[in-house]
């Protein structure tokens, strides 16, 4: 992305008028309402003219209040989490239903995009990989450390990278030759995210990316592609379709090799009771 308003703001503040950097302070201090007010709005608030917003906007490089709506609600498709309708929550019993509505599309649009033969090529590989290795980086990490969870207690070999404060150099210097990466990669991904995926190819490394929409503008070709939408009511991303393929694949993969699986689950139960880990 180019800077946003935001950064735009904060370079050039020096050099506004002090009328502009009314504007601006106020439009810093209430960023995720920009999408919200009007320009009329933002003039009054200020207590300056609607004259001075409209230059400021100019300014920085917008031809319009519109264009600056429209570049807000932008930002929220890339992840950056801001309020774009104050009214999208909704109150009382309307918003845990308007929450179900949204999550529930989420889900369908999900299942909807997975292709049953793909679905079930996947499956063979997380079955046969000799490794399976789990990438996230950011909000992509917490999924990958579940999705490490489950898989682990139906195979062996399910490594996670990178570790906490670790790089991810040393991990696919050794990596297993037929090994199976599956890397998170959510919007606001990490710099070198296309570049990863690129080495992981030149390493003849099967690949499976899980990701949300914005991944079809990184121009990636991993073997496989599964999209998870993230779309919430307001400001932060929802990851409950994330967790829902991530339970999918597990179950998937346990009742495809559904002896193995039993038995390791039946010796992990029984190491948790040898060092009493668990209540």
């Amino acid at each position: 992305m180019d800077q946003h308003l935001g950064q735009r703001l904060r370079q050039q503040f020096d050099q506004l008028t002090p009328n502009e950097q009314k504007v601006a302070g106020f439009i810093l201090d209430h960023f995720d309402d920009v999408a919200i007010y009007s320009a009329a709005e933002i003039a009054r608030l200020t207590g300056v003219s609607k004259a001075t917003v409209s230059r400021l906007f100019r300014r920085l490089g917008f031809a319009s209040f519109s264009e600056v709506r429209q570049h807000a609600r932008e930002l929220r498709y890339h992840g950056v989490p801001l309020v774009t309708d104050s009214t999208a929550l909704g109150s009382g019993l309307e918003r845990f239903q308007r929450h179900f509505e949204r999550e529930r599309d989420n889900l369908h649009q999900m299942l909807a995009a997975i292709d049953s033969a793909t679905f079930d090529a996947l499956i063979e590989a997380l079955d046969h990989a000799p490794e399976v290795l789990v990438i996230g980086y950011r909000n992509g990490y917490p999924p990958a450390l579940h999705l490490r969870q489950q898989l682990i207690q139906i195979r062996p070999d399910v490594r996670l990278a990178p570790l906490p404060g670790q790089s991810l150099g040393e991990e696919l210097a050794g990596v297993k030759p037929g090994t199976l990466a599956i890397v998170m990669g959510f919007r606001r991904r990490a710099n070198g995210f296309s570049n990863l995926l690129a080495q992981l190819g030149d390493r003849g490394l099967d690949t499976l990316v899980i990701g949300d929409p914005t991944l079809a503008a990184t121009g990636v070709s991993p073997t496989w592609q599964l999209e998870c939408p993230l779309d919430s009511v307001s400001a932060f991303d929802s990851y409950t379709s994330v967790m829902s393929l991530i339970n999918l694949l597990a179950n998937a993969l346990l009742h495809r090799r559904l002896g193995e699986g039993r038995a390791r689950i039946d010796a992990i139960s029984e190491l948790y009771s040898s060092l009493d880990e668990l209540s």
